[in-house]
């Protein structure tokens, strides 16, 4: 037995125009995230020995942050805690950089991560992702509603 929610099924939905601009800087992140990715498969030979677990772990990280935005480009509004666990890290890692300026690679890093926690956030609003958290708020990846049934 499913329960009413007593919200219309477009309640809260974003329009079609925001929606595909959400999900396509979803998108965006996502193929953007695999140009890291690969320049470290690429170097990971170059590493010494006691960086090359660091720096393998650091690379394939990348894959998990590509799928997770992937996630969110296809299904913005199913994920619930999955947008807010991103723009957390990044954000927490944004601002460490710019606190950290003066250490190698902060100032890139704090410019890359400015980039995507901002692109999130702008994403996160487009697409409205906060109605995942609502009950009853969850919808196929097509963005449609299931169908509720009352017996």
């Amino acid at each position: 037995m499913t329960a009413e929610t007593g919200v219309p099924a477009t309640a809260g939905r974003p329009s079609p125009l925001a929606d595909r601009i959400g999900r396509t800087l979803m998108a965006v992140n996502a193929a953007a995230t695999l140009v890291p990715f690969a320049n470290g498969i690429f170097l990971m030979n170059s590493f010494s020995d006691d960086r090359l677990v660091t720096e393998a772990w650091r690379t394939f990280a990348y894959i998990v942050f590509a799928g997770l935005w992937a996630i969110l480009a296809v299904a913005p509004r199913r994920q619930w805690g999955l947008w807010e666990l991103l723009l957390f890290q990044k954000g927490a890692i944004t601002v460490y950089c710019f606190v950290m300026w003066d250490k190698p690679d902060a100032m890139q890093t704090a410019f890359i991560d400015l980039f995507v926690v901002t692109t999130t956030a702008v994403a996160y609003v487009l697409c409205r992702g906060w109605i995942s958290w609502r009950t009853g708020a969850s919808e196929s990846a097509d963005g449609r509603r299931p169908a509720t049934s009352t017996g």
